[in-house]
């Protein structure tokens, strides 16, 4: 029987394990000396701390074509360390403007503006050296299309671009159809990615990646959505983060559209269609039905 405490637990420490191993100055240097300083940022930024949901993902979306944690590790962490790095970024000043991560003092705040900016740039520039490496899978096609998914998820049409149309949200105002197309891409899509990698790392048939993108992009709705409630209902302590930001900085989101009551209520429909999409995988699936009833249920 899956269990996801135990997963979860599993799959944390083995991101933990595998970013401090690729973050170092030896590994990271060529054909010039890493520098140190940009090397702890880096670490600041992405160590001790955060969930690890999009690798785990990666691996659950792996695991239902019977693939190994181990075959899968590679392009989790690449998939993190491009999430670290959107966290260092959009906790700058002129984004969110965050001093406190994961119960921490941000990375601009830890170093200052100039080394965030460059430590988010860097692991966003290693992760795709690490789907690039041949140890993260012995087929160069599949390399290829793990590289083109995350920087899809990652890039203008995806992360990136969900975040411009969220700054833009701020003064021009979006309807609720805007606020879901801005958080599919800003949150969504790299979700999306993470199980698209898991499946094509496994080699799904069109047919089973077509039902995975389903269920991913249905789970990234979810998360999203959870986060926005805990914004409005959890404390910063909690969430070892600034909470109540959304309102006061006139972000869009459908809780402030629906309420919270009404928010509550298209989270659990939208966990019901991310669980529906799964219905053709049986057991093996049953890792990520865990993970789209825990984006339903967290309290951090």
């Amino acid at each position: 029987m899956y269990d996801f405490r135990s997963d979860s637990a599993d799959c944390a420490r083995e991101v933990e394990k595998g970013l401090a191993a690729w973050l170092g100055t030896e590994r990271l240097s060529g054909p010039g000396p890493a520098p140190e300083r940009l090397i702890a940022a880096m670490r600041h930024g992405s160590l001790e701390g955060g969930k690890r949901l999009r690798p785990l993902l990666v691996r659950q979306a792996a695991a239902v074509f019977g693939m190994p944690a181990a075959a899968s590790a590679q392009a989790g962490l690449a998939v993190e360390m491009v999430h670290c790095y959107s966290l260092i970024h959009d906790d700058l000043p002129a984004m969110d403007d965050d001093d406190l991560r994961r119960g921490r003092p941000t990375v601009h705040k830890a170093y200052d503006d100039a080394t965030a900016i460059l430590a988010g740039d860097a692991l966003l520039t290693h992760a795709f050296a690490l789907l690039a490496d041949p140890a993260c899978h012995p087929q160069a096609d599949v390399r290829v299309a793990l590289v083109l998914e995350l920087a899809q998820g990652s890039g203008a049409g995806g992360m990136v671009g969900g975040q411009m149309r969220d700054i833009e949200g701020e003064s021009a105002g979006l309807s609720g159809a805007e606020i879901s197309t801005m958080q599919a891409m800003k949150t969504g899509a790299l979700i999306r990615a993470a199980v698209r990698m898991g499946a094509l790392l496994g080699g799904a048939d069109p047919r089973a990646l077509s039902a995975l993108t389903a269920y991913a992009e249905a789970a990234g709705r979810a998360f999203q959505l959870a986060d926005d409630i805990l914004d409005v209902t959890a404390t910063a302590e909690q969430m070892g983060k600034a909470t109540g930001k959304d309102a006061a900085m006139g972000k869009q989101t459908l809780v402030a559209e629906l309420g919270v009551d009404g928010a509550r209520q298209r989270l659990n429909q939208t966990v019901s269609e991310a669980l529906s999409a799964l219905r053709t995988f049986g057991p093996k699936a049953d890792g990520l039905r865990a993970t789209a009833r825990y984006f339903a249920t967290r309290e951090t």
